[in-house]
Parts: C-alpha cells; structure tokens; sequence
C-alpha cells in the first residue's frame, strides 16, 4: 500500500488544525490552546500539526490569519456610499462590533506576541489605507492616508482591546465614539475648508489620491511615478507659517 502524503490530505488537515484551534480558543477562559487537546479534536498525532505549523506559535498565527479573513469578509459586505467620511466613522464601528462578538479571536489577531508572523495588522492597515484614501480624494483629510491609518487603526485597537480586557474599568458605553471623534477630528477636515493653512499640500494631497484610486490615461508610467514623488513631497511638507 502507498503510505505517501498526499498534498490534499495535508491541506485538509492544516484547515482542520486551524478551526479546531479557532474553537478551543473561543472556548478557552485564559486565551490560551494545548495542542494535543487540538490534535485529539481532529484526529492527528501532535508530530502533524508541528510539521504543517512548526509549533503552537505557527497554529496560532494561522488562526489569526483566517481571523483577518473573516474580518475582511466583514468589511467587503459594508456598502460603499457617496461619503467616504461617513464610510470611514462605520468602518469604525464595525472594528467594534467584530471585537465584541469574538473577543478571543479579537485579543490573538491584535494583542502583541513575540515572535508572531501574522500578517492581519499589515492587511487591515491596507484596508484602512484603502478608505482614507477616499476621504483624500473628497479633500475630506488633512494628512496622508498612511499618517492617518497610523493614528486611527492604534486608537481603534486600543478601545476594543480595553473593552476586552477590563470592561469594568472601561465601562464608559459611549467611550468609542468619544475615542472615533478625537482622533477623526485630527485627520479629517471639511472638503472646501477656506481657511487650511497649507492649501496647496491640501490639493497634491488630494490630486494624489484621486490619481490612486482612477489612474490616468495621459502620462507614462515613468510621468505618473514622477508626478506621485512631486504630489507625495508636497502633500508631505510642513504648512507655511501665517504671516
């Protein structure tokens, strides 16, 4: 009899491996998994699950990982409407909802653990990039999507994981939006805003990402890479004093 591996057989045991650690972590008052308990669930020997993951660490990012899928799922099902500002404060709210409905989930996608090669941060980041973007391209931001992806996605994480952790502490129902509108209003501006000290960082920053999002159709490659380093430099530049 062949008793070689088959490709499909390891594939459908790494995807067994990971919700059956998806379940026990769910499940798990301490946030924590024994992976020989993950092993008997599915019906493998412990040298299985350290050849398709490495160790507990590689499991645990793996379920991390499909956590982020399904928070990308998430987000794919929101509606997309006129007003990427008003987008962007559900986007908000919906991070919240995902965190309170699987907390343990949550704590392992965004909790720091040392060593951990989970890529969700670095993915949902790029999502976030993704609608700020938008709001620049309405005129609607006040820094680049990258500066103001850096200050909300923290900020967002911050209040969910505080929420988890110590809701007694946190007990404040309405501590989220409070959170949402103090770090909005540092990188959101009204679109034709009249008085912005730097309008023209304002309009490269818009122009650059309306470009982003559409293309364009009249330069080169070479011309549009030229014309986002010019857009990137002064969208970036510090706003002229008032005189």
């Amino acid at each position: 009899m062949d008793r070689r591996r088959r490709p499909s057989e390891d594939v459908t045991a790494r995807a067994a491996l990971i919700e059956a650690a998806g379940r026990q972590l769910a499940a798990s008052a301490d946030g924590d998994i024994a992976t020989r308990a993950v092993c008997e669930e599915v019906g493998v020997t412990q040298p299985v699950l350290y050849r398709l993951f490495g160790d507990k660490r590689g499991l645990l990012d793996a379920v991390a990982d499909q956590g982020f899928q399904r928070y990308a799922d998430r987000k794919a099902a929101l509606a997309i409407t006129d007003d990427p500002v008003a987008d962007l404060h559900t986007g908000w709210d919906d991070h919240m909802s995902f965190a309170a409905a699987e907390p343990a989930l949550y704590q392992l996608m965004f909790a720091p653990r040392p060593r951990s090669a989970a890529t969700a941060h670095h993915r949902i980041m790029e999502l976030l990039e993704a609608s700020l973007t938008r709001c620049a391209a309405a005129g609607a931001l006040v820094t680049t999507p990258r500066l103001a992806a850096q200050l909300i996605l923290p900020a967002n994480v911050g209040v969910a994981l505080s929420h988890i952790a110590q809701p007694a502490l946190f007990d404040d129902p309405a501590l989220s939006h409070r959170m949402r509108d103090a770090v909005f209003a540092a990188v959101l501006t009204t679109p034709a805003a009249a008085d912005t000290p730097d309008p023209v960082g304002a309009a490269a920053r818009q122009l650059r990402a309306r470009l982003a999002l559409t293309g364009t159709r009249a330069l080169e490659t070479a011309e549009t890479a030229l014309l986002d380093r010019w857009l990137e430099r002064l969208g970036d530049r510090p706003a002229p004093r008032r005189r």
